[in-house]
Order: C-alpha cells, then sequence, then structure tokens
C-alpha cells in the first residue's frame, strides 16, 4: 500500500498520516504501508513508487488519504501513475478510491464531536460540517450531501461550510444558525491532519460564536478502517477484471 497524504509544511500533519498508518498496519501486518505526500513534505508518491520498482515489488495500491475527489485525486495522482508506468511498466498500479464520503467517517465525526463534548445526535446543538472547499463544484456538493444525510440523526441542524473556494464560509455558517435560533453551534472538523486551514477555521468560528470545535479526523479507529477497506476494495476490483 503507497498511500498518497496531502502534505503540509505543518509537521502535525505528517506526524498524524504516521499515527493514522500506524493504526493500519495494526489491523494490516501481513500489508507492507508507506507515506508518501503531494506536496510539501517527502517522500513524493513517485519516489516511493520508484524505490518499489527498483526492489522488484511487482504490484502496489496507491491510496488516496483524501476526504474527497476533487483535483488531486482525478489530476496531480492520476498524473504520476502515468509517469510511474512510463518508467516501470512491470510494476503492476491499482488506485483505490478517495475516503470519502463513507458512513465511516460520518462515525469518526462524531466520534470527535463527543470528544469534545457534545453527545451524537444531540437537538440542542447544530453542526457546521467544515472542509477545506475546493474549486470543484462536484466535491463541495460532496459535502453538503454529507451534511443532509447526517441532519436526521437528531442534530438541531446541519449545514456545509468550506475552508477556501466556496461558501458560506465557517464562521458565516456559525453566524447563519445562530440568528436561526440554534441553542448552541458545535463545528465539525472535516480535516484528515492538523494544519493551517483547521486552525484558521477554529479560530474564525469560535470568534464568530461556535461552543465547540472537533479536533481533526486523524488516526480515529473508523478512518484508519476505511483506509483498510479501500484497499481490499481495490484487490477485489482488481481481482473481477482479470477473472472477466
Amino acid at each position: 500500500m503507497v498511500a498518497v497524504a496531502h502534505g503540509s509544511r505543518d509537521p502535525r500533519a505528517a506526524a498524524t498520516v504516521a499515527a493514522l498508518l500506524d493504526a493500519v498496519r495494526a489491523r494490516r501486518p501481513d500489508v507492507p504501508v508507506h507515506a508518501s505526500f503531494l506536496d510539501h513534505a517527502a517522500p513524493t508518491p513517485r519516489r516511493v513508487l520508484d524505490g518499489l520498482a527498483r526492489a522488484g515489488v511487482d504490484e502496489a495500491v496507491v491510496l488516496p488519504l483524501l476526504l474527497t475527489a476533487a483535483y488531486h485525486s482525478k489530476t496531480d495522482i492520476p498524473g504520476v501513475l502515468n509517469q510511474v508506468r512510463g518508467r516501470h511498466p512491470r510494476l503492476g498500479l491499482r488506485t483505490a478510491g478517495t475516503l470519502g464520503p463513507h458512513p465511516l467517517l460520518t462515525a469518526a465525526l462524531e466520534r470527535r464531536l463527543a470528544e469534545a463534548g457534545v453527545a451524537p445526535g444531540d437537538p440542542d446543538t447544530a453542526v457546521v460540517l467544515v472542509s477545506a472547499g475546493s474549486s470543484d463544484a462536484s466535491a463541495n456538493a460532496t459535502i453538503a450531501g454529507l451534511a443532509r444525510r447526517w441532519r436526521p440523526r437528531g442534530w438541531w441542524d446541519v449545514v456545509a461550510a468550506y475552508a477556501s473556494a466556496a461558501r458560506p464560509t465557517p464562521a458565516e455558517a456559525v453566524t447563519a444558525l445562530l440568528d436561526a435560533g440554534a441553542p448552541r453551534v458545535a463545528v465539525a472538523s472535516y480535516f484528515l491532519a492538523p494544519g493551517h486551514f483547521a486552525d484558521k477555521v477554529r479560530a474564525e468560528t469560535l470568534a464568530a460564536g461556535a461552543a465547540v470545535v472537533s479536533p481533526v479526523l486523524g488516526a480515529a479507529p473508523e478512518v484508519a478502517e476505511l483506509v483498510v477497506r479501500r484497499y481490499d476494495e481495490a484487490l477485489e476490483t482488481a481481482r473481477t477484471a482479470t477473472a472477466v
């Protein structure tokens, strides 16, 4: 497994990815797991895959540690894999799906809110589900859909917000919910790792009146389990295609 994270200049991000992959290894000790990063951190996916090919590895599953399908999963990762295939045609490459959307991520969000003191489905709490945001409208729509599906679980309301590239901003969403009469507002951080966006969202939403901002998803057990499932799904898809 070659896990591909976004990458950050913030050293907390790489440490969080390392902790998540340690949890994955604990679940699948039979699978060699390698970390890589698209930007701001080493090693790159290409460097890892080049090393595996030179070591005689026959096959690798490239698994995006990305919460939505957007530019990185649709353009950056396929571009890297095309380069690697050109350099190492004997290395079989399988690409797993992005982590989200998936019910396990909703469970991880509820875990993090509970750790911050918010009971799952509290009818007196409105939730702002905050993602990084994207220039890809379909990625933002995925977050909006996740918020809609989460709403019936008992919350006062659940709305989506975006840290960049789309509206509403997290602070705008908090203000709108409080103006609408929400008894309190909690912010659910739909980020894999800490960094600039997570810190910015925390500061701005607390200033806007949010009562709670949950920690990032990080190495939550549900996320580790989802990584394993995406890996197994990629292998099963490969086996099915070969059988056909």
